[in-house]
């Protein structure tokens, strides 16, 4: 008798992590201690360092420069460092509020930035320095978002002033399958030093 019931609770269980989509797990407050791209920061919360991917966006790919030899590691996008720095001119070293909506494969609280009352992600997108990521954006955002979006676009601001701005997730792709391009091409070189040797 009470095998019928699970089938049931099931149903209700996975019924309301659906509907739970898109709010808050958590929340948390502290000061941005590091601004690492136009979607990332680095939160002091009581003295833990929380690791935060803006909900709901995805800015343009800053270039990435080695410390050690001052050289490019890894290229970036136009508007990467201007969607960085806008970023920056918002938060940093302000005391911020999050509601944390997820965890993301790297481990990262992926949550709305409040501060004074400001939606910090959605401003991003209002003033053209990130994308709505539409494939990571649930309600009762996405309309918000998109409309933010659309805005920006049709006002040419941020990295609207672009013709065709290439979308930070395809620049990535790209940019993966050229490294795995590289990295093919390296081996073959090698192995055919190494047989000729």
């Amino acid at each position: 008798m009470r095998w019928l019931f699970l089938p049931i609770l099931f149903t209700l269980f996975f019924s309301s992590l659906v509907f739970a989509e898109g709010s808050p797990i958590d929340t948390a407050e502290g000061v941005v201690v590091k601004v690492i791209d136009g979607g990332k920061i680095n939160v002091n919360s009581e003295g833990m360092i929380l690791k935060i991917r803006l909900y709901g966006i995805d800015a343009p790919e800053k270039k990435k420069i080695s410390l050690k030899t001052g050289e490019v590691n890894k290229a970036g996008q136009p508007f990467g460092e201007e969607s960085w720095k806008a970023l920056e001119s918002k938060v940093y070293h302000q005391k911020v509020q999050l509601e944390i909506i997820d965890i993301d494969r790297y481990g990262r609280m992926v949550a709305i930035v409040w501060l004074r009352g400001r939606e910090i992600n959605k401003e991003m997108v209002a003033e053209g320095w990130a994308w709505a990521y539409r494939k990571y954006i649930h309600d009762p955002y996405t309309s918000g978002y998109i409309n933010a979006e659309e805005k920006a676009r049709k006002e040419k601001r941020g990295l609207w002033q672009q013709h065709k701005p290439q979308p930070p997730w395809e620049f990535r792709q790209i940019q993966k399958l050229l490294m795995q391009l590289h990295s093919s091409n390296s081996f073959k070189r090698f192995n055919n030093k190494v047989s000729q040797g």
